[in-house]
């Protein structure tokens, strides 16, 4: 079978004949390789025969046989791709995840034009659990949790939510000793959720929350207009384990046409020896009602 070397270095030619043609085949996968032959690289090649997980595996036969460099070499190379096949693994997920629950603008109102479910929410994150963390901590894309606190016993966890329409993932956080006064989770609004937007314009922010203790929890959403940076504060209103918040743009001096970001922080205030779960957080727009 001929097979083109294109997009690999000499080092790595050398070693994948000498390793591949003591085994009594020759078989590249990826960086640009062509088959032709009888033999045909299929979509899904690299997982096949030849990926490097059968040739580590050949090679780990006989270990005595190898070097302490090349076992070095080895085991770094493994942990390399574990890495990236947990990356990819979480993105596939993430990607099924979104097919079978979709967040479908339409069922956020018939006037809505822009929603979003954040990322902690959505896509896997990686680690799922964070013990006794510092501020900020980064969740996902545009997620970041911060708190006020210099002594605090914290478990913040990632689950996987069964059995309810909407999340695939819930956010966990169990507070034990907290000198601090509050919690926020910091989101930072894409830019779909600022182009054309308006005084005209209203911000809806849905949450599905369960607390062991009665908190009370702000939503501030922040404008930054050219200099000037623009806050609304609301109280979420709660109705059983659904909590909404409101923000409408026309009681503002917002600049529409120098609007350069946004983000919303949701702020617990006064978290200490509860359990908090955020089972779903959903952000929407719409244009306010005409009455």
């Amino acid at each position: 079978m001929l097979v083109s070397f294109v997009g690999y270095s000499v080092n790595e030619r050398a070693s994948f004949l000498r390793h591949d043609v003591a085994q009594g085949e020759v078989f590249l996968v990826p960086k640009g390789c062509v088959c032709m032959g009888k033999d045909r690289l299929k979509l899904f090649g690299f997982f096949g025969q030849s990926s490097p997980l059968k040739r580590w595996e050949r090679a780990l036969k006989s270990p005595n046989t190898m070097s302490m460099r090349d076992l070095l070499g080895l085991q770094q190379r493994m942990c390399g791709m574990r890495g990236e096949i947990d990356r990819l693994a979480a993105r596939a997920t993430t990607e099924m995840l979104a097919r079978v629950e979709g967040l479908d603008v339409k069922q956020q109102g018939d006037q809505c034009d822009w929603a979003e479910r954040a990322a902690p929410w959505r896509s896997r994150l990686s680690p799922q659990a964070h013990l006794d963390f510092a501020s900020p901590l980064a969740l996902g894309t545009g997620v970041t949790l911060f708190h006020d606190a210099n002594n605090a016993d914290l478990c913040l966890r990632q689950a996987p939510i069964k059995g309810r329409q909407g999340a695939a993932y819930g956010l966990f956080l169990d507070v034990y000793r907290f000198d601090g006064s509050f919690l926020s989770l910091v989101q930072d609004l894409p830019w779909a959720a600022l182009q054309g937007l308006s005084l005209a314009h209203c911000f809806r922010v849905q949450l599905t929350l369960a607390r062991e203790q009665p908190i009370e929890i702000y939503a501030r959403l922040n404008i930054q207009h050219g200099p000037n940076h623009e806050q609304l504060v609301r109280q979420f209103d709660f109705s059983g384990e659904i909590a909404l918040a409101e923000f409408d743009l026309a009681y503002t001096k917002v600049n529409e046409r120098r609007i350069e970001k946004a983000w919303l922080d949701l702020i617990l205030e006064g978290p200490e020896m509860n359990r908090i779960a955020i089972l779903d957080m959903v952000m929407s727009r719409a244009p306010r009602a005409d009455v």
